[in-house]
């Protein structure tokens, strides 16, 4: 049985969850740093147990001013007793449901981080180690995160459905209006690359090699429903399962 795992951030009030939730396996749900509150935490871990979603944390940096998208200066001490919280609150809240939490993934400016600063890294790390080390951590192939595991920790690589790839495989920056695809059938013709090929195509032109356990769609690119739909139909044609 070929399987594609399809996952996405949720929780960042776009008011669409319900309509990403029946396309996805993992969804990773804002904390409140970057985007949330205890009442959307609590939505969205009911809307992934009504449809039998696995349940993640998407921690941030703690600045909502910017989503969660602009490094702060922040101290390591800080920055870790942040994650720390933001992680044990959606599994407090995941377990009350009845539920379990899955994995972890870093939000915005901190995923970037963490693929290219070892300090970043080791924060995450730790901070996962210290509220369970059973936790997955969602990151890039090519990051840091995946670099410093030689054991003690466990990691799921992702690639981007609705975004395009500089050619050292990093994401073009969101500055760039480049930064992301929109059209359904762009997306899916990306998607398909990558899961026939193991490639993607950069904005350079260049076809490089990618390994992933998952694709990410994000819930708050504009037409993310459409997107899903389009990709998840045309996948299925293709003879994957993705729930």
């Amino acid at each position: 049985m070929k399987r594609i795992i399809l996952n996405s951030d949720i929780g960042e009030e776009t008011g669409v969850d319900d309509k990403i939730m029946p396309f996805i396996s993992w969804c990773n749900i804002a904390c409140g740093a970057h985007a949330g509150n205890e009442k959307t935490i609590r939505n969205t871990i009911d809307l992934a147990l009504e449809n039998d979603v696995k349940i993640g944390a998407h921690p941030s940096y703690p600045d909502r001013g910017n989503f969660g998208r602009s490094v702060i200066d922040i101290s390591e001490e800080d920055l870790m007793s942040s994650l720390v919280d933001q992680i044990q609150k959606v599994k407090y809240l995941t377990e009350k449901a009845g539920g379990v939490l899955h994995h972890i993934k870093p939000h915005g400016a901190l995923y970037n981080e963490s693929i290219k600063n070892e300090r970043v890294a080791k924060i995450i790390i730790e901070s996962v180690k210290n509220v369970d080390k059973s936790l997955y951590i969602l990151t890039t192939k090519e990051s840091f995160i995946s670099y410093l595991n030689t054991g003690g920790f466990k990691v799921k690589h992702e690639v981007f459905a609705d975004r395009n790839y500089n050619n050292d495989k990093t994401l073009v920056s969101r500055s760039e209006k480049n930064a992301v695809l929109t059209n359904p059938k762009k997306v899916y013709e990306h998607v398909k690359r990558m899961v026939l090929d193991h490639k993607v195509k950069t904005i350079e032109g260049e076809e490089v090699s990618i390994f992933f356990d998952t694709i990410c769609v994000h819930g708050d690119t504009p037409g993310s429903i459409q997107i899903l739909e389009y990709v998840y139909k045309e996948l299925c044609n293709l003879g994957y399962v993705l729930k």
